[in-house]
C-alpha cells in the first residue's frame, strides 16, 4: 500500500518552514506514545520516513500494547526530511493505532466466542490501512470491496421486491463467492437460509431478536453463520455472545479516536 501520496499531498510545493530554518544536517528523533494503546502503523510510518531518506528502527511491534511514555520508534537521517515527514507519519500511526486499540477492546469483550469484524464504513483512500489496523487489533477486516462477495443489503431487497427475488438472482453467482443477506425478521432469515445463503446479517434488531434469528437459521442449516450489525460498540459486544457468530462494527473505522504520538529530535 502506497503512502507516498499522503506525504506528497502534505508537502505541496515544498516545506517552506523547514527549508528556511533547518540546516542540511543529520540527526535522530524518537516517536513516543502519549497514552496507553495498541500500536498499529509502524510499517507505514517507517515507509514515510524512508521517502525522505530516514532510517527507522522499531522499538515495539505492530499489535503490541504499550503504555503512555513508551518510545515506539527511533528514526535517523537528514533533519529536514524527518521534520517534513513528521506529521504524515504521525497521522498514519495515530489513526491506525486508534482503530487497533478499539478493535482490541471489542475482541476482549467477545471472549473468543464471536468474531469481531469491520465494515466498509471507511475513509475513502485510506480504507486498506484502516482494515489492516482492524486485523492488527485482532479483528476480521470483512470484505475489502464490492467484488469480494455477494452481500444483499436492504436497498438491494427493496430494489428487487423481496428476499426471495434477490436470492434467485444472486444464485447466478459463481460457487466461489459467498452470499450474505441482510434481514430484520425471522421469516426473511429462514427464506434466505433455505435458498442457500452462507451468512445472514441481523441488522439493527438487538441481541434478543438476533438470537431468535440465529435459532431459526440453525434449524435450517448449522453451516450458516449469523452476523449481528447496527451501532454495536465494544461495550455492547458481550450481549451478542451466544446469539451471533459475528459482530460487525462500523465504529471501529468511523469512530475510533486516534491514539496520540509525538516526535522529538534527540
Amino acid at each position: 500500500m502506497d503512502v507516498s501520496r499522503f506525504l506528497n499531498a502534505d508537502i505541496g510545493r515544498g516545506d517552506m518552514t523547514t527549508d528556511l530554518v533547518v540546516t542540511d544536517t543529520d540527526g535522530v528523533a524518537y516517536i513516543t506514545c502519549e497514552r496507553d494503546t495498541v500500536v498499529a502503523g509502524l510499517e507505514e510510518a517507517s515507509e514515510v520516513f524512508a521517502l525522505v531518506g530516514g532510517d527507522a528502527s522499531l522499538l515495539v511491534k505492530d499489535g503490541d500494547r504499550v503504555s503512555a511514555g513508551s518510545r515506539v520508534m527511533s528514526v535517523s537521517g537528514p533533519l529536514r526530511g524527518l521534520l517534513t515527514a513528521e506529521r504524515t507519519a504521525l497521522n498514519i500511526l495515530m489513526r491506525m493505532s486508534g482503530i487497533a486499540d478499539m478493535t482490541s477492546r471489542a475482541v476482549a469483550a467477545a471472549e473468543g466466542k464471536v468474531i469481531i469484524a469491520a465494515t466498509r464504513k471507511t475513509t475513502p483512500g485510506f480504507g486498506d490501512f484502516e482494515k489492516k489496523a482492524v486485523a492488527i487489533g485482532g479483528g476480521d477486516p470483512h470484505r475489502a470491496s464490492l467484488d469480494s462477495m455477494v452481500m444483499i443489503k436492504d436497498n438491494h431487497i427493496r430494489a428487487c421486491g423481496n428476499v426471495r427475488n434477490a436470492m434467485e438472482r444472486a444464485s447466478k453467482a459463481s460457487f466461489a463467492y459467498k452470499i450474505e443477506v441482510e434481514v430484520d425478521n425471522v421469516a426473511d432469515a429462514v427464506t434466505a437460509a433455505e435458498m442457500g445463503a452462507d451468512i445472514i446479517m441481523a441488522d439493527n434488531v438487538g441481541p434478543e431478536a438476533t438470537g431468535e434469528i440465529r435459532d431459526a437459521v440453525r434449524s435450517v442449516s448449522d453451516r450458516i453463520l449469523v452476523e449481528a450489525s447496527g451501532d454495536i460498540t465494544p461495550e455492547g459486544v458481550a450481549a451478542y455472545i451466544g446469539k451471533a457468530d459475528i459482530v460487525s462494527m462500523g465504529c471501529l473505522t468511523h469512530s475510533a479516536p486516534s491514539a496520540k504520538f509525538s516526535m522529538d529530535i534527540n
